[in-house]
């Protein structure tokens, strides 16, 4: 199935009298992915705060670990049918894109900084993959006191026991590190490079030169994703009660 197609919105479309190499707002993040970008992040930080808090607050643990679950499945089809950047086709680099964006050679055609930069692009998929290990080993999981995942009945003790482990030491460390280290990028950007990266996730647009391809971000795009996120929280609501 793939996303109709939509023309972008009317605040991203440029002036007809605007000069060939003047830059205008063009339309990067869709909606659909800027929401799952600041829900997600949402969602691990309240993770790792009632992990770290216990008792009662492990309810909302895993109320939030089956909304990251929804979350990592929407964004796993949006990679195939979202806006133009957020496609997976789009902002994963191969060697050669990689090699060439690390010696400094990027080609025009490749828009090396529209979207993620191929670095960039490494540290999200690193997170994405991440997070579904640790959403993953916590439907299994087993704490041997009163909590369980609601797949733990389907796998044997010892795995259980060792995906235990690994969600609460090094999966629960490694997401906090990923996302210093997406923190930390984000800061050297704007002190360093002079280009702040939050706005146009806040937003959607960036002033870029006339031409870059801007990604479909319309009535019909939003409920298409709306349709989709709808399916995935249904998934999600069905792995949790496999749990009762």
């Amino acid at each position: 199935m793939v996303a109709p197609a939509v023309s972008t919105p009317g605040p991203i479309r440029t002036g007809a009298t605007a000069p060939p190499d003047a830059a205008v707002a063009v339309r990067v993040w869709d909606l659909p992915t800027r929401l799952f970008h600041w829900v997600i992040a949402a969602s691990i930080v309240g993770s790792v705060v009632t992990a770290k808090i216990g008792g009662n607050a492990l309810a909302w643990h895993f109320r939030l670990g089956y909304l990251a679950l929804a979350l990592l499945a929407f964004r796993l089809l949006w990679g195939f049918v979202g806006g133009h950047w957020s496609r997976f086709s789009t902002f994963v680099p191969g060697p050669g894109r990689l090699l060439r964006y690390l010696r400094g050679r990027a080609r025009p055609e490749e828009h090396a900084e529209v979207g993620h930069s191929p670095l960039g692009s490494l540290s999200v998929l690193a997170m994405l993959l991440l997070l579904a290990l640790q959403v993953g080993t916590g439907l299994v999981a087993d704490d041997e006191i009163a909590n369980t995942g609601p797949l733990n009945r389907f796998v044997a003790n010892a795995t259980a026991l060792a995906a235990t482990s690994w969600h609460k030491h090094w999966g629960s460390k490694l997401i906090v590190a990923l996302v210093v280290l997406h923190v930390a990028a984000i800061v050297y950007y704007r002190v360093k490079k002079r280009r702040d990266l939050v706005p146009p996730m806040i937003t959607g647009d960036k002033r870029l030169p006339r031409g870059v391809p801007a990604s479909a971000d319309g009535t019909a795009q939003r409920l298409f994703a709306l349709v989709l996120v709808l399916a995935c929280a249904a998934a999600a609501a069905w792995v949790a009660s496999l749990g009762t």
